[in-house]
C-alpha cells in the first residue's frame, strides 16, 4: 500500500481532462477518415473486383472538391457528437483534506475521509472502498494515474497498488452457490444488459442493487466476478 502523509489543510487538488481537448481529439479522429474516404473509394474501384462497388461508384460520382469537403464535414460532425458524449462521460476528481469529490455524467458524489478505506486502480477504472470493504465508487478514469495517486496520498488518503480483496473474487455463472437471495437474478439481468445496446446505465444500476445485498462485482471482458461481504448488505 502506498501511504501518504497526514491529512493536509492546503489547497485541494483538482484533476480533470479538459473538455475542449476531448472534443478536439474526437473531431480530428472523425475528420481524417472522412477526408480519406473518397481516396479509399477510388482505390476500391481500381481493383479488378471491388467490394461495395455500388456505394463506391455513387460516392465518387460527386464532383470534387465538394466530395472531399462533404465527407470531411460529415466525419467531423460525427466526431463532434462523439466528443460531447465522451466529455460528458469523463471523470474529474477533486481531492480535499476532508473529502473527495467525483464528478461524472453530470452528477457529483462526495465521500468523506472516514468513508474511504482504500483507493486503487482496477484496469481503466478508479475504485474507492469503504471501511466495510464494499465499493463506494467504480468509475472509468482517463486521468493520469500517477498524478491522481500523488494527489490522494498527499492529502492522506490510502492508495493501494491493486484491489486488496482481489483474491476473494470468483467467477459468476448462473446458479453460483453462496450468494445472497436475489443476487443471482440481478447478475443474470446485468449480464444481459452488458451485451445489449445502451445497457451501460442499466448495468451500473444493477451494480448498485448488488452492493445493497453485499455483493461486489468486477468485470473482465464479458465475464462477471463477484465477492460477498458477509452480513454487510445495504438497504
Amino acid at each position: 500500500m502506498r501511504k501518504g502523509p497526514r491529512a493536509q489543510t492546503g489547497r485541494p487538488a483538482e484533476l480533470a481532462e479538459p473538455a475542449w481537448a476531448i472534443v478536439l481529439f474526437c473531431v480530428v479522429c472523425g475528420a481524417v477518415p472522412g477526408a480519406l474516404l473518397p481516396l479509399l473509394a477510388r482505390l476500391l474501384l481500381a481493383l479488378p473486383w471491388a467490394p461495395l462497388e455500388g456505394p463506391a461508384e455513387l460516392l465518387t460520382s460527386v464532383p470534387e472538391p465538394a466530395l472531399t469537403l462533404g465527407t470531411t464535414a460529415v466525419g467531423a460532425l460525427g466526431g463532434l457528437l462523439l466528443g460531447f458524449t465522451a466529455a460528458h462521460e469523463s471523470l474529474s476528481v477533486r481531492v480535499h483534506h476532508t473529502h473527495v469529490t467525483l464528478a461524472v455524467r453530470g452528477g457529483v458524489q462526495d465521500f468523506t475521509r472516514d468513508e474511504i478505506s482504500a483507493c486503487f486502480r482496477d484496469g481503466k477504472q478508479l475504485v474507492l472502498l469503504g471501511p466495510d470493504s464494499l465499493e463506494l465508487a467504480r468509475e472509468p478514469c482517463g486521468l493520469n494515474w500517477r498524478r491522481l495517486a500523488d494527489a490522494l496520498t498527499a492529502h492522506g488518503y490510502p492508495w493501494e497498488q491493486e484491489d486488496p480483496h482481489r483474491a476473494e473474487f470468483r467467477r459468476w455463472v448462473p446458479g453460483t452457490p453462496g450468494l445472497p437471495t436475489g443476487a443471482d437474478a440481478l447478475l443474470r439481468a446485468r449480464a444481459q444488459a452488458r451485451t445489449g445496446e445502451g445497457g451501460a446505465e442499466e448495468a451500473r444500476e444493477l451494480r448498485g442493487e448488488l452492493l445493497r445485498l453485499g455483493v461486489v462485482v468486477r468485470d473482465e471482458d464479458r465475464r462477471q466476478y463477484v465477492r460477498v461481504v458477509r452480513g454487510e448488505g445495504r438497504g
